[in-house]
């Protein structure tokens, strides 16, 4: 066997001679020559003075992801100042104008931008299909006015930017939109009025494919242009944004007014900034406003059910997306125009999911904290006829509220109940969806197991007897 030496090279053979079988093992070490060093040139950039990193990936791919991930803070890092339901409009694109039509819209304020979203951030993200992206608004030279005569609506404020999008901001609420106005416009005002004079460190989100070669070369012309007591200051700012902290720093500030000084709910409502909302409030109090003894809110829901809902497998017992609901639950709140047969209240189970949801938020259940007890004497009388005049009798002496809409509710619930073949909802099914959510003490004890049975069974037999028990009641 040949062996050939050189001076990069040395080559070391191992032979096995207790082995019969010949091999021989071959180990090239590589020594360090200077056309080696030359080609596994690193690269490094200066995090501060006097001090370098780690050298990173000889590949030429890596270098601008190490160099971009150390250098330029990403676009998502950008902090969020504010973020909340408004009523949005866009009423230009471009300078052309467009039809008005409002929107409840989830708005993300960030010091830079605006985006808007359907519904809240994290559940927008994560539905959002591929490619898909939130509505923007970059808020660089753009202009922010109180628009009262742009739209019949009350606290109405206008945002236009620089490329000539137009949109319109409102709120019933005085103080969320006056919150709204002077956060947004404090972003307007920190930055610049011309976008092509940004910031130096604003040029670079816009560097996506720049080798590390390229970016440093460019930093280095600038290093050596700036004087030796700037250059510090430079390379803290490629790590550390200044404006962070002051933001972070105003946010707080401002927070902490907000807390000291705000009014309580109950001036704000004998103000009338704030009207009595329909999710959380009393029913006879619901029902007052509306002068009704059912709420218009459970009619709506009721119809739209029995619409296109009383087939549909698991009705009731189905959870409906949280966040539409959560959306569906705001809009009534406002008081805006409910139209459940929009395209966005499509899934059945976001309206019975609002319309449970509705109940449990009653401050008095529907059936109400004083009968609680004698409701649950009477399920437990053993004679069958007894039960069902006790059950009677209590609903008699309901208030008008509580027992007319226990009424439309439990005749609803047998309509559910007459399509059990398709829908897959028995007694025994609607009776442990409503009974807990419809019937519960004031002060839950030791004896929680025990009464969610009889509220179960006291939700059945007003099913099950329901012509009985509301026999007497006029239509």
């Amino acid at each position: 066997m040949q062996k050939s030496t050189n001076s990069d090279t040395s080559v070391e053979t191992l032979s096995s001679t207790r082995q019969g079988t010949g091999a021989v093992q071959m180990r090239i070490k590589n020594a360090n020559s200077h056309h080696d060093r030359l080609s596994q040139s690193k690269s490094m950039i200066l995090t501060d003075v006097g001090k370098v990193t780690e050298p990173i990936s000889r590949h030429r791919r890596n270098h601008s992801q190490h160099v971009l991930k150390d250098v330029i803070p990403p676009l998502e890092q950008l902090m969020v100042e504010k973020e909340g339901y408004l009523q949005k409009a866009k009423i230009a694109d471009g300078g052309k104008k467009l039809r008005k039509n409002w929107s409840t819209s989830w708005i993300v304020l960030s010091s830079r931008k605006i985006e808007f979203y359907k519904e809240s951030k994290q559940q927008a993200l994560s539905n959002m299909k591929t490619g898909n992206k939130p509505e923007s608004v970059d808020l660089c030279g753009a202009h922010i006015e109180w628009a009262k005569e742009k739209s019949s609506r009350k606290n109405v404020f206008q945002i236009t930017t620089v490329s000539g999008n137009e949109f319109l901001l409102q709120s019933d609420i005085d103080f969320i939109i006056l919150d709204w106005f002077h956060a947004i416009k404090n972003a307007i005002d920190r930055l610049p009025k011309d976008p092509s004079s940004s910031p130096r460190n604003m040029e670079l989100f816009k560097i996506q494919r720049s080798s590390s070669t390229e970016l440093l070369s460019h930093y280095d012309s600038d290093i050596k242009e700036q004087k030796p007591e700037h250059r510090k200051s430079l390379m803290f700012r490629l790590h550390h944004s200044a404006s962070d902290t002051s933001d972070k720093n105003r946010v707080k500030s401002r927070l902490k007014k907000f807390i000291t000084r705000r009014p309580s709910l109950k001036t704000l409502q004998e103000k009338g900034l704030i009207k009595d909302q329909i999710f959380g409030s009393h029913l006879h109090a619901v029902c007052e406003r509306e002068n009704s003894t059912v709420p218009r809110f459970v009619k709506q829901c009721i119809e739209a059910v029995e619409k296109r809902g009383l087939d549909v497998d698991g009705i009731y017992r189905v959870s409906g997306n949280l966040a539409t609901i959560q959306k569906l639950r705001f809009i009534v709140n406002q008081e805006e125009k409910l139209n459940l047969d929009d395209s966005q209240w499509e899934d059945i189970h976001v309206v019975t999911g609002a319309l449970k949801m509705f109940f449990r938020e009653l401050p008095e259940p529907l059936f109400p904290y004083s009968f609680f007890e004698r409701f649950l004497e009477a399920i437990k009388k053993q004679d069958n006829n007894t039960r069902i005049e006790t059950m009677k009798s209590l609903v008699q002496k309901l208030p008008p509220p509580n027992r007319d809409t226990m009424k439309v509710l439990f005749g609803h619930l047998t309509k559910i109940v007459a399509k059990a073949s398709k829908n897959l909802m028995s007694t025994q099914s609607l009776g442990i969806v409503f009974g807990p959510t419809l019937l519960r003490a004031e002060n839950e004890s030791g004896n929680m197991a025990i009464h969610m049975v009889y509220q179960n069974q006291i939700a059945e037999l007003m099913l099950s007897e329901y012509n009985k028990i509301f026999s007497s009641e006029e239509d």
